[in-house]
């Protein structure tokens, strides 16, 4: 049982038996399916927990320098690494963290291939393609939306991959299942199938959200089968980010002032929307709060305000048992995956403290910030 009392507020707290529920299941399919499933750290990158990680799976994937030296690093082994542009004065320290590179354009390969064939080409490399398919219906998520950056398209790619493309990368997906992948699978082989006997490996991104209730593991295990047996040719690389922390753990937060205005109550807290639950907004969604429920007439209702000063820094509406005081605690779930990772401290607000609850039933801090934090940034 979670004593919040011991908690500091804010903080982001992590679920160490429900983050290794989340863990096996991964693990499980990889194995089952014959797959190399990756863990995606532009949607976790708690590093502290990665000693967890490590016991049931060995690599990572990152989209910049700095994620792919934690990789190196922090978990072990050198990242799968893709992003839409690199840079000369990045690119040699990708090299040196990267087992595997993937390039945006056919620009960038041209561009880089060099410095990876004067390493030595101990470096696998690939290339992004866009299937121009996806089910993903918010266009701020959807790689694969008119005019995406993201990828190349079949009519530019030409009859024959460059020399030295050994792999293939296409990412469609944002919290979906296994039937959105089983029909981008089919617009792949449609426009790129006769380039997949040549490579030696495809990687099918991230946004398969295994972890997630009603997930049909099952169809997705067989769909991942049938494929390799098509192509037996092929290393299959999965990356998803969202369901290694999926349903982990939760953002406590404590009411600091109750305000009205026109008949509308909003529940202030020591923590923001726009700094610490960025997705809420831009998604958006409406996160679910324990002990309260959507609005209900006759309850106690409120909007939760953030304290920045950002207008539009507050959702609502909530509806509670009773009245809400100064003090109460506000707990949001699920706010683990794609928040660490985006918090800023925009009007100089903290990042909340960053803690695990233990196996054993222990409160563990991993990170607290201060001043010096927030200083550094502009030093």
């Amino acid at each position: 049982m979670i004593d919040f009392n011991k908690i500091p507020s804010p903080c982001y707290v992590m679920e160490e038996k429900l983050f290794r529920n989340n863990l096996s299941l991964i693990k499980d399919v990889s194995e089952k399916a014959g797959v190399n499933i990756i863990l995606a750290f532009k949607a976790f990158s708690m590093w502290k927990t990665f000693p967890v990680v490590r016991e049931y799976i060995a690599h990572s994937t990152a989209s910049s320098r700095f994620e792919a030296q934690m990789a190196f690093e922090e978990m072990g082994s050198p990242a799968h690494t893709y992003s839409p542009a690199y840079t000369e004065a990045d690119f040699p320290d990708l090299l040196k963290y990267s087992s595997h590179i993937t390039f945006n354009s056919l620009s960038q390969f041209e561009r880089f291939y060099p410095m990876v064939q004067a390493g030595g080409n101990r470096v696998s490399c690939g290339i992004r393609i866009n299937p121009e398919f996806s089910d993903v219906e918010t266009e701020l998520y959807n790689p694969c939306a008119p005019g995406s950056r993201m990828g190349i398209i079949r009519d530019l790619l030409g009859d024959t991959l460059p020399e030295g493309i050994e792999g293939l990368h296409f990412h469609t997906l944002c919290e979906s299942d296994s039937f959105d992948l089983e029909r981008t699978l089919a617009a792949v082989e449609k426009r790129f199938g006769e380039f997949l006997p040549r490579i030696k490996w495809l990687n099918m991104g991230g946004g398969h959200l295994m972890t997630r209730k009603g997930y049909d593991t099952e169809h997705l295990i067989g769909l991942l089968k049938a494929f390799k047996a098509k192509y037996p040719n092929l290393e299959i690389i999965m990356e998803p980010g969202s369901a290694f922390a999926w349903q982990t753990g939760f953002l406590l937060t404590t009411v600091v002032d109750i305000v009205e205005n026109h008949g509308i109550r909003t529940a202030i807290i020591d923590a923001s929307f726009t700094c610490h639950m960025p997705d809420c907004l831009e998604m958006p969604y409406k996160p679910v709060i324990r002990f309260a429920t959507d609005a209900v007439p006759g309850k106690p209702t409120y909007r939760i305000g953030g304290n920045s000063c950002l207008s539009g820094d507050y959702m609502g509406d909530w509806s509670f048992e009773k009245p809400l005081q100064v003090g109460d605690k506000i707990i949001f779930e699920d706010m683990i995956h794609y928040t660490i990772v985006k918090t800023n401290m925009f009007n100089g607000i903290p990042h909340p403290s960053l803690a695990m609850w233990t196996k054993e039933d222990n409160l563990h801090i991993l990170r607290t910030f201060g001043y010096e934090d927030y200083k550094n940034r502009m030093d």
